[in-house]
């Protein structure tokens, strides 16, 4: 596991952007986040600068523009996120998080039938042959 700095709301949007678009200019990114908020062209460059500089993103010049790329995969980086957020605020108990999420987000059919699924699944896997 890389230790790098977590991304503030902003980065992730950004990276977010990256992941989704695959390699891109400033100007690139900043169109697809104008689309979804009012949102500055050199707000949008310092993210892509701290994406990169905390080794989430890397970029090459083409020419005389940059181009950036995600360097961190979105599994990845949503593993380190939430593993960071477990350990910070349930002491690295996974069980308090879980239930949070179920009793304040709720939780639909759909949803329990995945679950049930997932909880066989790994049932199976600790049960002893």
């Amino acid at each position: 596991m890389v230790d790098r700095p977590g991304l503030s709301k902003g980065e992730m949007e950004i990276a977010r952007l990256l992941w989704k678009i695959g390699p891109a200019t400033v100007r690139t990114v900043h169109n697809a986040a104008s689309e979804v908020r009012e949102i500055d062209f050199a707000t949008v460059q310092t993210y892509l600068r701290r994406l990169e500089r905390k080794g989430y993103a890397s970029s090459k010049l083409d020419g005389r523009i940059r181009v950036y790329a995600a360097k961190a995969r979105p599994r990845t980086v949503i593993r380190e996120t939430v593993n960071d957020l477990v350990e910070r605020l349930f002491g690295g108990e996974a069980m308090p998080l879980m239930r949070h999420l179920i009793e304040d987000h709720g939780v639909n059919a759909s949803d329990l039938s995945e679950l049930r699924a997932l909880i066989d699944k790994l049932e199976d896997q600790e049960a002893p042959e």
